[in-house]
């Protein structure tokens, strides 16, 4: 799978071939989710959207669009529970799943870049590394939330990635939901890739494209002192993991009672 992509009828059958999956969580968008999801669709693969608790008109906007399933939660429960449903599900029908976000920054096409990033005979997760972040309207708090996230996943044991923040990814299945991430919130994109790391599960990059929307029409979940405080918390759980329960991790490793 590690060959190049030329085309997208290309990037297409290699979806078909390794049975991957769109999972699109999505949280008052109504604004941009629908072309979004309409954009997955031209992939050709299955598409599930997780509604976690939108109060706007978001759920009137995707359930007039056919071929899609349409996943709800009654409530807020954080981006990572509504991946965790979105995994669950496409767990399914797939081997693979394709994340990304509904607020329109992300471009589906870039699947491709994903799939031509693996290796033959390998499953690892493929982080999107977003290409332009120092664009005139690239957020500063994205900007530095990235290197930030990027050297505490490090010091957590994780890998050595330059976007551990990027929400355009591709997870294998069901490998991703064997992993015993706590998060649910934010968090869960970063603990996820820590997680993989101590599980000997690859994490690769490949290069995506970014697009985001002037200031004045961006719709931001960040909530300042709270995320940044749950960020710290689940840092500071990980470096702690790091030096008390990963040795025990490797140990079973070695002797073929704990495996990927």
């Amino acid at each position: 799978m590690g060959r190049s992509l030329c085309s997208r009828c290309g990037a297409v059958k290699l979806m078909e071939q390794v049975r991957a999956a769109i999972i699109v969580p999505v949280y008052n968008h109504e604004k941009t989710v629908a072309a979004v999801v309409r954009q997955c669709l031209e992939l050709n693969c299955p598409v599930f959207v997780v509604d976690d608790g939108s109060t706007d008109g978001t759920y009137e906007k995707i359930k007039v669009i056919p071929s899609i399933a349409i996943l709800r939660h009654p409530h807020n429960r954080g981006k990572g529970a509504a991946l965790l449903t979105g995994f669950a599900a496409a767990a399914q029908t797939a081997h693979w799943a394709i994340t990304l976000d509904a607020d329109g920054q992300h471009r589906p096409e870039d699947a491709r870049s994903l799939l031509a990033a693996v290796p033959e005979g390998r499953r690892p997760i493929v982080v999107g590394r977003r290409e332009g972040m120092h664009g005139e309207h690239v957020p500063w708090a994205s900007r530095f939330g990235r290197k930030f996230s990027n050297f505490w996943v490090r010091a957590s044991g994780g890998p050595a990635v330059s976007d551990t923040q990027s929400g355009m990814r591709l997870y294998p299945l069901p490998e991703t939901l064997d992993l015993p991430v706590r998060a649910r919130r934010f968090q869960f994109e970063v603990e996820v890739l820590v997680k993989a790391c101590w599980y000997g599960i690859p994490v690769l990059e490949a290069p995506i494209r970014v697009s985001y929307a002037p200031k004045n029409e961006r719709i931001s979940h960040y909530r300042g002192f709270v995320d940044f405080m749950r960020n710290s918390a689940a840092f500071t759980r990980l470096i702690f993991g790091r030096f008390f329960f990963l040795p025990f991790i490797r140990r079973k490793q070695k002797s073929g009672t704990v495996t990927a």
